[in-house]
């Protein structure tokens, strides 16, 4: 039986309906058990609880929490709920250097997971235990609420928690209801596939369900996001976007799954945001551009107002203050074109292979057989977190692994012989680009692979040295040759 759309009750035109249980951040933090496992919202630095989170950490208790979100979030939680030594286990991004700085300390228990899975990880995988969920809002009623500027996981968390606490956030504009698409995929083992046939459909609500019973707290605040900074391009940015627009050209004319359509998907970042922007100005030789990924940054907004971009579909707005200001000035314009859904959706291994997404992602390090690593420098100390480019890594139709072939200003080759942490495997990545060049690997065998990637990709700087440890292993009688010390050398 196919699942219909579900009515929706309309636009929502005031923040707090019905009989609600507003109280203040204190109160509602001092009802959250010392050593409770709490789901919060947020994605992209956006659309997280702030309040709740700051009483928590200015609590004298003796607090041991257990805190999973889906996406990287703001100061309030990621300095200073870190800091004030609340957190005792952590899932499932990290972005400030304080956060970074306990997880490697081991003083915060860490755990990474794939942006796609967290939310069957919560409800019915066992990953925790939850107690509460804490969420921001722009409206909220007795059994229902509308997310503000990210969904995320938020619907899974609001289902798995024991408790619900709302942040409305006066801050954020009403208006944001008409970007939303809230739709759930239903449960293991009768699970339907999602029933989304173009990535610009709307098959949701605007607002998230839940049992009224749930709701503990509605907290009042007007405290703004986190937004992104982002860079200026650079040369090697510019470079890479040139590279990699040649390459799509090319991909364009060969495949013909790209005859009508284009599907797209950046990671956060200013090499990500740098990439839209530069690819705006690419000829797609009258297809549609369509974005299907996580995140909407300032380079989609230009494309969209160039014209230039079909649709967009995310699950957080992870804007700059200018993008977010011009965004919020103008929502109900963007809403005809720019939809967000929750992350199990907008990540959903299933709909990135029915598009046949090109998944464009960077990293901290290639190796020279095509193995990947985004989140631990020298393969021990933790950056950020894997979010969601293991979803789209795997299962795009083309994947794209794009980065400098240096950092530290040219000291340290980003193309190493051997990666000692490892992502995203030989098997889940296409096409590798730096500013030097583009290394398809498709079809090539792993010795083949490293020849290709240290031509193509390596810096001149790092390429002799690649290329002499290449015919130093070569000859061993290995599919994958190595010589393990040797390599872990680069790593120092």
């Amino acid at each position: 039986m196919s699942r219909k759309r579900p009515p929706d009750r309309g636009p929502v035109e005031h923040r707090l309906h019905g009989e609600l249980p507003v109280t203040d951040a204190e109160t509602a933090a001092g009802r959250i058990h010392e050593d409770a496992t709490v789901l919060t919202g947020g994605f992209g630095s956006v659309g997280y609880p702030k309040h709740v989170p700051l009483a928590l950490a200015d609590s004298d208790r003796n607090l041991g929490l257990t805190l999973v979100h889906s996406g990287n979030v703001g100061d309030e939680i990621d300095v200073a709920l870190v800091e004030s030594g609340a957190v005792a286990r952590r899932s499932t991004y990290q972005f400030s250097a304080a956060a970074r700085a306990s997880t490697n300390r081991r003083e915060i228990a860490f755990f990474d997971r794939n942006a796609s899975s967290i939310a069957d990880d919560v409800q019915y995988g066992g990953l925790v235990d939850p107690d509460v969920a804490v969420v921001e809002a722009v409206a909220v009623g007795e059994d229902w609420f509308v997310p503000s500027t990210s969904i995320g996981q938020v619907p899974a968390f609001v289902d798995a928690a024991d408790d619900l606490v709302v942040e409305l956030n006066r801050e954020q504009p009403l208006e944001l209801q008409a970007l939303h698409d809230v739709y759930r995929p239903g449960a293991p083992p009768n699970r339907e596939p999602v029933p989304l046939s173009d990535p610009g459909e709307r098959i949701g609500r605007s607002s998230v369900r839940f049992a009224p019973e749930k709701l503990d707290a509605v907290v009042e605040t007007d405290r703004s996001d986190s937004t992104y900074s982002f860079r200026d391009p650079t040369d090697d940015d510019l470079a890479i976007a040139a590279n990699l627009g040649g390459f799509l050209v090319g991909e364009m004319e060969r495949s013909p799954a790209f005859e009508d359509a284009v599907h797209l998907q950046f990671g956060v970042g200013s090499l990500g945001n740098a990439l839209m922007g530069e690819l705006g100005g690419l000829d797609f030789g009258g297809r549609d551009v369509v974005y299907f990924g996580e995140l909407i940054q300032d380079g989609l907004l230009d494309m969209l107002d160039a014209g230039r971009l079909e649709s967009a579909s995310a699950t957080a707005l992870a804007l700059t203050d200018a993008g977010q200001e011009r965004l919020f000035d103008d929502v109900e314009r963007y809403a005809e074109d720019v939809v967000m859904r929750p992350a199990d959706v907008s990540n959903h291994p299933g709909l990135i292979d029915q598009f046949g997404v090109v998944g464009v992602n960077s990293a901290i390090e290639f190796d020279i057989y095509g193995n990947v690593n985004s989140t631990h420098v020298g393969g021990k100390r933790m950056i950020n977190g894997v979010g969601g480019s293991g979803d789209f890594n795997r299962n795009s139709l083309v994947t794209v692994c794009a980065l400098p072939s240096t950092h530290d200003d040219g000291a340290v080759s980003r193309v190493v012989p051997m990666t000692f942490h490892v992502d995203h495997t030989e098997h889940d990545v296409d096409v590798f680009v730096t500013e030097q060049g583009v290394a398809d690997v498709r079809g090539l065998s792993p010795v083949e692979r490293a020849a290709s990637v240290i031509e193509e990709c390596a810096h001149p700087s790092f390429r002799s040295d690649l290329h002499d440890y290449l015919e130093s292993v070569r000859e061993q009688d290995n599919h994958v040759p190595h010589d393990v010390e040797r390599a872990a050398k680069w790593q120092e």
